[in-house]
């Protein structure tokens, strides 16, 4: 496999919250499912689902019933629920073998995505089948029919290969052409965007803000197209990919907002939103988006109770519903998301994606942390031993919870475990698509800077500290974040306590430029601000943490609970 590709499988998660359970649960991992089964996207059968919103692209047919299924279909796909857009445009092409339209869209959902660049065998051999199909009705295919069916032609081979690049990298200069000759169709223009996309999913922005060579391309089409059509589903959603990680997520203010309704029925594209929102510090929004895109999603699956991959993004809303709410000060929420998030995953899944799971298992473990509850985490049943990272996250929350018990002795002891769990973590793993290595050298320093803190060992504590915060910002931008609990939450409580408090409010200020209105460094830069005499500004700051604590079940007197309360 290509280094390339290996990279794009660590995408294959992609923030979705995949988990196992930990501890007893975890056991079940190596449980694989029969071959025997169906392929999951003939598991359901197929049906015209409520709340699919009113997307339309008239496509050559003889059957209503058909052109009704293709529009659903392509509003799922949309939605990344590919498996069931495959059920609809299957549908539509029984209703109407000769619709070239309905086999094509078969193809382009077996296809890879930018939360799932694999192709295994059994989507290889479906996609090219299905393009088969569409070739031989195209003859009485529209023009722009013909010229999609051709694109997608670039994309696959009758048979699997090592390297995806190359195939990708040719269906997408093909869709430029498409789009070059098609440019006032809506939908051709959505599908070049996220042919571009393809290319380099998650990762279209650099850390520090800077473009990738597609990305300017990525946006104006998309734009471009939603200047045409302001209610297609798909470079709405696709806007809110393309702009989340920039240093300008309100370009897609608008395109969040249409989504919050537009298709009601798919959970996905409801749960959307969110996305902008936690850049845009809208924190309660974004838990309320999440929850409502449970609901939506919950409603489907009693429509279609199996599921495979699509069970990942109904577990992310979980998963980003516990670090909205985590943001919010919110507990009760926060660890009841993590604890139903951990339960989402089933048994089988699990047997297959152990590896992909383990970045994930964590989350009750980091609820746990943000919340301050340390005796709880010392608790903590230990996680099995095929999850390295979450055992290496786990080790890390008891040595931070002794440092915050002032306990160091065992602090340090618990230190030295959590440095072999680290060794155990095999090379090349990843977190969502970060390197787990990279992530645990921020969990290094940070529990250094704690362990040093309690000591009274100040300065070494700042700069550990320091050092977690630069390895932070090196991180690749995934939401919620590889590493959950900001590390200018500690820094800066730390300086502040020290009595370094322009030091602080200058982290604070950092801070809600990254992670606007959140209420932690809003409380923390109050207390700055009080401290330095700033009443009347520090009075704005309170009354804008009172706004974002409104739903707070938690009374805080640091930004992080390591760090006693000011008196």
């Amino acid at each position: 496999m290509k280094a390339r590709d290996v990279l794009r499988l660590g995408v294959l998660a992609c923030g979705l919250g995949l988990a196992a359970c930990a501890g007893g649960g975890s056991k079940d991992l190596g449980n694989k499912p029969s071959s025997a089964q169906a392929p999951i996207w003939e598991r359901n059968r197929p049906q015209l689902l409520p709340g699919m919103g009113s997307h339309r692209r008239t496509v050559t047919t003889t059957s209503d019933e058909a052109q009704r299924y293709f529009d659903q279909g392509l509003t799922l796909a949309y939605a990344f629920n590919h498996d069931e857009a495959i059920r609809s445009f299957t549908e539509a092409g029984r209703l109407d073998p000769g619709c070239s339209m309905a086999w094509w869209g078969v193809a382009l959902c077996h296809g890879p995505h930018i939360n799932n660049p694999a192709m295994p065998p059994d989507r290889v051999a479906a996609a090219w089948a299905a393009l088969e199909k569409a070739r031989a009705a195209a003859v009485n295919a529209s023009e722009v029919e013909r010229a999609l069916i051709e694109a997608l032609a670039h994309r696959y081979t009758p048979v699997m290969v090592d390297d995806r690049g190359p195939l990708d990298e040719a269906y997408a200069a093909a869709m430029r052409r498409v789009w070059e000759r098609f440019p006032g169709d809506p939908d051709v223009g959505t599908l070049f965007a996220e042919a571009l996309m393809d290319l380099r999913p998650w990762d279209l922005w650099s850390p520090s803000g800077e473009p990738r060579p597609e990305t300017p391309e990525v946006l104006a089409t998309l734009e471009r197209v939603l200047a045409m059509q302001p209610t297609n589903p798909g470079a709405n959603h696709l806007l809110i990919h393309a702009v989340e990680a920039s240093p300008h997520p309100e370009r897609a203010d608008a395109a969040a907002d249409r989504l919050r309704t537009l298709v009601p029925g798919a959970g996905h594209l409801v749960h959307m939103p969110a996305h902008i929102d936690v850049r845009r510090g809208r924190w309660s929004m974004a838990a309320d988006q999440n929850i409502a895109s449970i609901e939506a999603d919950a409603a489907y699956r009693r429509l279609a109770p199996h599921q495979e991959f699509y069970r990942l993004y109904m577990v992310h809303n979980h998963h980003f519903l516990a670090y909205a709410s985590m943001m919010e000060g919110r507990w009760e929420v926060a660890q009841k998301a993590a604890r139903e998030m951990l339960a989402g995953v089933p048994k089988d899944f699990a047997g297959n994606h152990g590896e992909m799971l383990d970045p994930y298992a964590a989350i009750e473990i980091e609820v746990l942390m943000r919340f301050g509850r340390w005796e709880q985490l010392l608790a903590y049943p230990e996680p099995a031993s095929n999850l390295p990272i979450t055992r290496a996250k786990w080790r890390f929350a008891r040595a931070a919870s002794l440092a915050a018990l002032d306990r160091v002795a065992e602090a340090q002891r618990e230190q030295a475990r959590f440095r072999e769990a680290v060794e155990a973590i095999p090379p090349g793993a990843m977190m969502a698509i970060n390197l787990a290595a990279e992530v645990m050298r921020i969990a290094e320093h940070m529990l250094s800077g704690e362990i040093a803190y309690r000591r009274g060992r100040i300065d070494e504590a700042v700069s550990e500290l320091r050092r977690a915060v630069q390895v932070e910002d090196t991180l690749r931008y995934m939401e919620p974040p590889d590493w959950i609990q900001p590390v200018r939450h500690t820094l800066s409580a730390v300086l502040l306590d020290a009595g370094r408090v322009s030091e602080a409010a200058e982290v604070y200020r950092e801070d809600l430029a990254r992670l606007p209105e959140n209420g932690w460094s809003l409380f923390g830069l109050a207390e700055c601000l009080k401290a330095q005499g700033m009443t009347a500004e520090a009075a704005k700051v309170r009354e804008r943490f009172g706004r974002a604590w409104s739903r707070a079940d938690t009374s805080i007197g640091a930004s992080c609970l390591c760090v006693p309360a000011r008196k």
